[in-house]
């Protein structure tokens, strides 16, 4: 008898079932050479920098160029990706990040590359990662279905990783042989690979009757999402504290590689080298450990373990014993991040998915471009053995955090849209952008079912603020006090239809326990209104412009 899942669980599915999807398929391989490409110009850039520089604090700067970037601009380049064509947009992000790459390469033959051009090179290059990756993310939940999404985010880590174990070594030999400027070369080539699978993606548009969101309004409505919800929020929290101590390693590696172990770029490739090929094992280890351990142990495991690789790497003066840590502080990295990313995007609607998955971005490679610098400038004043120590500390207490903010288990959420929504006939003609409106829903609720009331009213707030309404309030009828108002406010009539439309399967349930309560003849009765000001003639036209009213 075939097994079962239990209830709230994500079915069992093989970790290669996603290369099942052509589309995947094609866009993994492709990834793989721009991976590679990415990881070979990131040893050029790190070991030029030493070559060109003596600060040790612009050694770590290298990382914390490509990382700054995606902190600032990630959430901007969610809402583009939740609004636009998200094809389209990794198309952009590709092309550009492939023209500063031959220009990088143009200028490290020129022999024009000084410290803060390089850095500015790298900067660029982030700023095309941070457009690209949230599309990108968001894209893999349209290649596969939800069963698939797992693996598939285990997948592009072992991807990318796969191109770690080998790359950086690669990289080493050839930036030893011909120099960083081969290695921005072979960057610069690898983008022609994923340029092609894009070419090749017949993705098929989105169908949305209602106008494109206004960006800025796009941005507030993916804040107050992730701000009215609490499991993306614990993974925010500890998606920074992971990145802001993990980055030690990554940051000051080329100051082990040099001086602790006293080698040179091709030492260097081979420990990023060692740190890939434990990514990869814990990508292959990542849904058994799932499977038997709550995913709060899993990440409490990795941050242990990338605390004991920095101890070993500040300690040790071995190749061999560095080279072992690395191969544990990659399979933390995997552990950790690809959970990360996992909870985020089974914990979002398709709506808001690049929004949410950028945040957790933003906060990720936040902690990862502070801790670069916070790192870098240990190293300058204490040395990198100190730096790396305390680094250790950090990540221990980025464990024991997991006590008061736990990483939520992941359930089968069902965020589909609701669909069960009909815009009202309605007897004034309203523009799209007529508002402000405002909606009160009349309850009856028997006086002994006033505590489940409340406690439903609870999730009903969270659900409408998050939702995007604003001004929610919830009123007692003194003269009869068996009936409950709920009020709200959404600034135009087609913000109050998206509103609507953005609930989920999963919300219905409190919809449902309202209604269970309702004691009235009928359904709860909805009153929609919009708002008339009175105001002086002479301002009348002004204010008619401002919320656009219907003559």
């Amino acid at each position: 008898m075939p097994s079962q899942s239990p209830p709230g669980s994500i079915p069992r599915s093989s970790p290669l079932a996603p290369f099942r999807h052509d589309t995947f398929r094609l866009i993994w391989l492709a990834s793989l050479a721009s991976n590679f490409g990415g990881l070979i110009q990131s040893v050029g850039a790190a070991w030029m920098m030493t070559s060109i520089s003596s600060s040790v604090n612009m050694v770590a700067l290298v990382q914390a160029s490509t990382s700054l970037p995606i902190m600032l601009f990630s959430l901007l380049s969610g809402a583009l990706a939740d609004s636009f064509d998200r094809r389209r947009i990794m198309l952009t992000a590709q092309i550009f990040m492939l023209v500063v790459s031959a220009l990088l390469t143009l200028c490290a033959w020129s022999g024009l590359i000084t410290p803060w051009l390089l850095l500015l090179f790298t900067f660029l290059i982030g700023c095309g990662t941070a457009l690209n990756n949230p599309a990108w993310q968001a894209s893999v939940g349209d290649m596969v279905p939800r069963e698939d999404l797992p693996g598939a985010v285990a997948l592009n880590s072992m991807g990318f990783n796969i191109t770690r174990s080998v790359g950086p070594a690669i990289g080493g030999v050839i930036v030893a042989a011909a120099g960083a400027a081969a290695a921005f070369a072979v960057n610069t080539v690898s983008y022609l690979a994923i340029l092609f699978a894009l070419f090749r993606w017949k993705r098929a548009p989105a169908l949305n009757a209602l106008p494109r969101e206004p960006l800025g309004r796009a941005v507030g409505a993916g804040l107050r999402y992730v701000a009215m919800s609490p499991n993306i929020l614990k993974v925010l929290v500890r998606g920074f504290l992971f990145g802001l101590s993990a980055s030690a390693i990554l940051a000051l590696l080329p100051l082990v590689a040099r001086d602790l172990v006293a080698g040179g770029p091709l030492t260097f490739g081979v420990l990023l080298g060692c740190f890939g090929i434990g990514a990869i094992g814990g990508a292959l280890l990542s849904q058994r450990l799932r499977e038997v351990l709550l995913g709060e142990i899993v990440v409490r495991i990795a941050f242990l373990g990338f605390s004991l690789s920095a101890i070993i790497a500040a300690v040790s003066r071995s190749e061999i014993l560095t080279g072992l840590a690395m191969l544990l502080a990659g399979g933390g990295w995997v552990l950790a991040l690809s959970l990360f990313n996992t909870t985020v995007q089974l914990s979002t609607p398709r709506w808001v998915v690049a929004r949410a998955l950028s945040l957790y971005q933003t906060t990720t490679f936040g902690g990862i471009a502070l801790g670069s610098w916070l790192w870098g400038s240990a190293a300058e004043t204490y040395g990198a053995p100190t730096a790396l120590l305390l680094s250790a500390l950090v990540m221990l207490a980025g464990a024991a955090v997991g006590f008061r903010y736990q990483l939520p288990e992941f359930k089968s959420l069902n965020l589909d849209p609701l669909g069960s929504f009909q815009e009202p006939a309605l007897e004034l003609d309203l523009k799209p952008r007529s508002g402000p409106i405002v909606v009160m829903i009349d309850y009856e609720i028997d006086p002994g079912d006033v505590e489940a009331f409340l406690d439903a009213m609870t999730e009903r707030r969270r659900v409408r603020i998050r939702d995007g309404a604003g001004q929610w309030t919830l009123m007692r009828d003194l003269e009869k006090p068996r009936i409950w108002t709920e009020t709200y406010h959404v600034p135009t009539w087609v913000e109050y239809v998206r509103h609507n439309q953005r609930r989920t399967k999963d919300d219905a349930a409190v919809h449902d326990r309202l209604r269970a309560l309702h004691r009235g003849e009928g359904p709860p009765s909805v009153h929609r209104l919009i708002e008339r000001q009175t105001i002086l003639p002479h301002e009348y036209e002004q204010y008619k412009r401002q919320v656009d009213l219907p003559h």
